[in-house]
């Protein structure tokens, strides 16, 4: 009894921990001044703040975010290249992300993680995961047992925030060029919150 009230009191603490981590954008006034007046600011204001949508020809920045489906950015045509891969992990992703920066010219990179990601914590999806398998694809339980022991540990993301930060300096040492922003969108809310990285 007291092991399970002890995991629960560090449970609380550490969501309190994140929660001060993050930043809710509700004015511009909200917005981290090194993006203020770049296309990472722009983000936060068409998003959260309803900031009219203007006309673009071409990509202004690369959203890498997390392929959930409940997540949904109010942003222009033409405004962002996007990559969505599990997690917002952009890891096995690197060729695309060069391709916008070398091709497409963007010089800024919104990485967004979310709330309640299902890349957290996949060893305990895993009886799930390989029946989903056997039920909806028609594999044998022993291909989707492989193949989830093959696979969970590199997509196993530990926690949303940690993870975004990690991945958001991981992509400024392969970029140093490039202005990388490390958000999580909260899908209680639907607002994107910036990250401390204090």
């Amino acid at each position: 009894m007291r092991h399970m009230l002890a995991k629960r009191t560090r449970a609380r603490q550490y969501r309190a921990e994140i929660t001060n981590r993050l930043v809710a954008v509700l004015t511009s006034e909200d917005i981290f001044t090194e993006y203020k007046n770049s296309p990472l600011g722009l983000l936060l204001e068409y998003h959260n703040l309803n900031r009219p949508l203007d006309e673009y020809a071409t990509a202004q920045l690369l959203i890498g975010m997390c392929m959930d489906n409940r997540k949904h950015l109010r942003i222009p045509d033409n405004f962002a290249f996007i990559i969505r891969a599990g997690g917002a992990n952009l890891r096995y992703s690197e060729f695309k992300v060069s391709y916008a920066i070398a091709i497409g010219g963007v010089r800024s990179i919104a990485l967004i993680g979310h709330n309640d990601c299902g890349m957290v914590n996949l060893a305990a999806k895993r009886d799930q995961f390989v029946q989903g398998l056997v039920e909806n694809a028609g594999w044998e339980r022993e291909w989707a047992e492989e193949h989830f022991m093959r696979f969970a540990p590199m997509f196993e993301i530990g926690n949303e925030v940690d993870f975004v930060l990690s991945e958001a300096k991981r992509l400024r040492l392969q970029y140093p060029k490039i202005q990388v922003a490390p958000m999580l969108y909260r899908v209680d809310t639907g607002l994107l919150c910036l990250v401390r990285e204090e």
